[in-house]
């Protein structure tokens, strides 16, 4: 009985500490870019919410995986033409100049 009890103080104490640990997904808290408008009709435009360096590189993915636009050295002001994009769902990604996924997020085109 004592046994039985011990382990599942463990098991309390194991499972009550990892509810208390801060939930991290990796990427900071504030986004690095801000999209708008979102939903977008004919561009959506993008800028840079932190410091800005010179290295950025962007792709957009529609929601099958298939890759829509991408530019290298981006600007921290640009936009990009929808004219070619579908009504849906589209997920952008940044990457810094080494190449490391920075930022992942997605945003609406309706037409």
């Amino acid at each position: 009985m004592k046994r039985v009890l011990l382990i599942l103080s463990v098991l309390l104490i194991t499972v009550f500490n990892l509810a208390a640990q801060p939930k991290t997904s990796g990427f900071d808290a504030a986004p690095i870019l801000r999209f708008y408008p979102n939903p977008a009709t004919s561009i959506v435009s993008f800028d840079f919410q932190k410091s800005y360096d010179r290295g950025y590189s962007i792709q957009v993915y529609s929601f099958l995986g298939k890759k829509m636009f991408e530019a290298s050295n981006i600007s921290s002001k640009s936009t990009i033409n929808l004219n070619d994009f579908n009504r849906g769902i589209y997920i952008y990604q940044l990457y810094d100049k080494a190449g490391k996924l920075v930022e992942s997020g997605k945003f609406q085109v309706s037409k």
